[in-house]
């Protein structure tokens, strides 16, 4: 499965419900591309989890207004609001464990 870019025009609209993954990243990333992988697996075996990629270098706007500093950056929403941010290369298990603690 691939995932769906956002951009300025639908970065509100979509992370505006449920549990909201947003990977910040670059094309140029090797850890980005790493990770990529692992968000689609995530995806695709949890289906209550949006889970989005915002290219950085098309969209510095929106990595301004989250504080995108180093990438990959994930940050958590849920119903449109931040709740938390991870920084680096995770694997599936961190990522998940975010994700539990704002499930609730």
């Amino acid at each position: 499965m691939s995932l769906e870019n956002l951009n300025s025009d639908n970065f509100n609209e979509k992370i505006r419900s449920g549990v909201t993954v947003v990977d910040f990243y670059a094309d140029w990333c090797g850890p980005c591309k790493r990770l990529t992988p692992v968000l689609e697996q995530i995806a695709d075996s949890n289906k209550d989890i949006n889970v989005f990629k915002v290219n950085v270098d098309d969209c510095n706007d929106i990595a301004s207004q989250y504080g995108v500093r180093s990438i990959p950056y994930l940050v958590f929403f849920k119903d449109g609001e931040q709740v938390s941010t991870l920084t680096g290369l995770c694997d599936q298990n961190k990522i998940l464990t975010e994700v539990d603690k704002i499930r609730i």
